[in-house]
């Protein structure tokens, strides 16, 4: 599967973004799907992740309740709606994938998801 990371983009602090995430090839709903990002000079870290069926999600302490997932498996897109932006969540976001058996869900890691899409920046001014 290939992804397309796109909706970045430069917001002020309480502001609000929504990434879109498009696959092409087959079998969309074979795979998982993670958010990631990274800032500058810090590892990459898992965001927010979500089940082949999209019933299982995941999030990271520093977003719950301010960036839910969600996925059109018919139009093989995972969004990721991000409200109450603050300067800290400035970083370059990814979207990878990752086949799993069934409703597997791998832990929200970057080691653990082995298909990914360029980045697209998001920058929070305060």
């Amino acid at each position: 599967v290939q992804l397309q990371a796109s909706g970045g983009g430069l917001v002020q602090a309480g502001g609000s973004l929504r990434l879109s995430c498009a696959a092409s090839g087959y079998m969309f709903n074979y795979y998982a799907i993670g958010w990631f990002r990274q800032a500058p000079g810090k590892e990459r870290q898992g965001v927010s992740c979500i089940s082949r069926s999209g019933l299982t999600t995941y999030y990271s302490d520093s977003v719950k309740g301010r960036f839910p997932i969600s996925r059109d498996n018919a139009q093989k897109t995972v969004y990721l709606q991000m409200d109450s932006l603050t300067p800290e969540d400035t970083a370059v976001y990814y979207c990878a994938a990752v086949r799993v058996i069934l409703s597997h869900m791998p832990e929200c890691l970057p080691p653990f998801y082995d298909s990914w899409g360029q980045g697209t920046l998001v920058t929070v001014s305060s």
